[in-house]
């Protein structure tokens, strides 16, 4: 079984490879100290197992599952016990608190062998909506640019429009392409903020400069920036709505 390991402490990892070590069919084949590293290590080699950290810099446990592809399978490694719930609503295979013993350790592993592999196609894309789903309005959207990752602070959003299965994102003059639908993200974004102005458009009410009358039942919202949005009956009182 191919592994990889993903913690920011040089520790951490150095007891999940003496733990491995006594698996000799185990074959680690790469070691990450962040997110970013970890996605970009997923992509390259899609071992079959990752031990994953949550608490990371530039990138969390969550969002590294969110933006994985492939088939690899995921045991979620923290000193942390609040993520639990969160770890088994994206599909982990397991969900070990430090410090664990080797007991414990070699119990999620047996667990790992016998679901690495099982035909399951739609696992990955499962494990990323989940992990995309969140209690809390996201702060930022996470965008995979082939090896880039792209990091779009919420607040930076001027609008995001509806393109079949994807969304483009549009924040600061620049633009990108999300394989997620607008209904999905709409979900996942604070409603106090963002709203649906048409089927396709939806608006950071924030970046809002005037709304336009265009006909007797629709009107265009003017971004600060001069960009001009199609603005529909009902998305005219859900702004009227924030707006006042």
């Amino acid at each position: 079984m191919r592994v990889m390991i993903v913690d920011d402490e040089e520790l951490a990892r150095a007891v999940l490879r003496e733990f491995l070590a006594r698996h000799p069919d185990v074959d680690i084949v790469a070691e990450c100290a962040n997110g970013f590293e970890a996605v970009k290590a997923l992509a390259e080699l899609a071992p079959d197992l990752a031990f994953l950290d949550i608490q990371m810099p530039k990138l969390d446990g969550f969002e590294v599952v969110e933006l994985a592809a492939g088939k690899t399978r995921f045991i979620f490694v923290t000193a942390y016990d609040q993520y639990a719930l969160k770890a088994f609503d994206c599909h982990a295979l397991d969900y070990l608190l430090k410090p664990f013993s080797q007991q414990r350790f070699d119990q999620a592993l047996a667990h790992a062998r016998a679901s690495v592999g099982r035909a399951d196609d739609g696992a990955a894309g499962r494990m990323a909506r989940k992990a995309a789903t969140r209690r809390q309005p996201l702060a930022r959207v996470l965008i995979r640019d082939g090896a880039k990752v792209h990091v779009i602070a919420c607040d930076k959003i001027d609008y995001i429009v509806a393109q079949d299965d994807y969304v483009q994102i549009c924040a600061e003059g620049q633009s990108y392409l999300k394989n997620q639908t607008l209904a999905e993200l709409e979900s996942q974004l604070a409603p106090d903020r963002f709203v649906r102005v048409h089927r396709s458009y939806l608006l950071n009410i924030d970046c809002v400069s005037r709304i336009e009358q265009v006909s007797k039942d629709s009107h265009a919202a003017v971004l600060r920036d001069g960009t001009r949005l199609p603005v529909s009956k009902s998305g005219y009182q859900k702004v009227r709505g924030l707006l006042q």
